[in-house]
């Protein structure tokens, strides 16, 4: 086919494509399937009780079923649910936030892909570009710009801890280098915490990033999908400074309900400034129409009454702090002194496992695996930017653990999980000099 130059770059190859595609299809028969791959959340049982609740009291209450599945919302979102979110929030940390702060999308990889594209591409000043301050970064955002090359990367500073563990850093001074030194750049971009690394930035590196983007007019997108106040799948004990919600009118926050057991209603969340709000449903609109109605009408009465926020601090959270815990303890065993190390997991679903004597591309360790049925994201995937420019803008081609990487669910039943760990320690063995 003769696509365009949007349909060669959105409907090509790409990293989360792969990453999406391993999640559904079945590996060939007779390959026992070890999934350690894609952004599943775990099934928790108190929280699908909770929804499984919830969608007998929407079918029992009248017609509130029937209006829920066929009525569109607003292309902002369900207008109750707005208030709810924006009532939420400002109970919870006092923010000055009302409905008009809130909007609704398919997910927040839909929020992104709105969000990326409003703040990079042409303009009347040229071609603006998003600056992530840190790589490695999430796989879905790399191939989300229509315009090429808009996506700026910059290489973090390397902490490394005890035998075993290591953290990346934002290099703050060269973050504000950067900007001083490039007007065109049109939004900064975090996730925290970060997918792939589990990194969570710290309250001072969010004010720090926070004040780069008033002095330079520019919004700092932050994407909470795994952060406070939930799911809430943060380890305060593995961290070094807090971390606790952050909102101006500077940031932009994004939130999700699929971590909290909901990933199959796409059910985004962003609070931002009212203008921004406005081009979000006006984009909404034009792709969409509307966003799904089902997560936010299952979501707003546990919204109102606290549940969602009780059930993430003492269901999610537990949940996965032991899920992480026993895999770090098989990884511990069965890679034994080889040279290894996991960043400090400080939130999200995985374990970002770094084998600097790795012979092979990451790549080709995945295919290795994959033959045994041990599905992992290798790491070459989260690490992308502009093909060209200065050494740091072009640093992550060139980034030590880039092709040495690779990204692991903790999340799925243990036992597989385990079995999955020892496979990968036995393979990637056979890889070493």
């Amino acid at each position: 086919m003769n696509f365009s130059l949007f349909g060669r770059k959105l409907a090509g190859e790409s990293g989360i494509l792969t990453l999406m595609d391993d999640l559904a299809r079945p590996l060939p028969e007779g390959v026992p399937h070890r999934p350690l791959g894609g952004g599943n959340p775990a099934r928790i049982p108190a929280v699908e009780q909770a929804y499984r609740r919830e969608m007998e009291r929407l079918m029992a209450d009248g017609d509130a079923f029937e209006q829920t599945i066929g009525r569109y919302d607003t292309p902002q979102g369900r207008l109750s649910f707005l208030e709810a979110i924006a009532a939420f929030l400002r109970s919870e940390f006092g923010w000055d936030v009302g409905p008009e702060n809130v909007a609704i999308t398919n997910g927040s990889q839909s929020a992104f892909f709105y969000l990326l594209n409003l703040f990079s591409g042409d303009d009347e000043s040229g071609c603006k570009n998003i600056l992530f301050p840190l790589v490695p970064e999430y796989i879905g955002y790399a191939d989300q710009g229509i315009a090429r090359d808009t996506f700026v990367t910059l290489p973090a500073r390397v902490e490394l801890i005890g035998d075993h563990e290591f953290k990346y850093h934002i290099d703050r001074d060269l973050v504000a280098s950067y900007l001083n030194d490039h007007p065109e750049v049109g939004a900064i971009c975090v996730s925290r915490p970060t997918n792939p690394t589990g990194n969570v930035l710290t309250d001072d590196e969010i004010d720090a990033l926070s004040r780069l983007a008033g002095k330079h007019d520019i919004p700092l997108i932050i994407d909470n999908a795994y952060g406070l106040p939930f799911p809430n799948i943060i380890f305060p004990e593995m961290m070094t400074g807090s971390a606790k919600p952050h909102w101006n009118e500077d940031i932009v926050l994004t939130m999700s309900l699929s971590k909290i057991g909901l990933p199959s209603f796409r059910t985004g969340i962003v609070i931002a400034k009212p203008e921004i709000i406005t081009a979000i449903g006006a984009l909404n609109s034009i792709v969409a129409l509307a966003s799904g109605s089902m997560g936010q009408a299952l979501g707003e009465s546990m919204l109102r009454s606290g549940e969602l926020k009780t059930l993430a601090d003492t269901a999610v959270q537990p949940f996965y702090r032991d899920r992480l815990n026993r895999a770090k303890e098989v990884m511990i065993e069965a890679f034994g002194d080889r040279p290894w190390r996991i960043h400090r997991s400080e939130g999200a679903l995985f374990l970002w496992l770094y084998l600097e004597k790795l012979s092979v591309p990451a790549t080709e360790l995945y295919s290795r695996l994959k033959e045994r049925g041990v599905i992992v994201v290798p790491g070459e995937y989260f690490f992308f930017g502009r093909d060209d420019g200065t050494d740091e803008e072009v640093a992550w081609k060139n980034h030590p653990h880039r092709e040495k990487c690779l990204r692991i669910n903790y999340s799925g039943d243990p036992e597989l999980v385990h079995e999955g760990l020892r496979i990968l320690a036995e393979v990637s063995a056979e890889l070493e000099p």
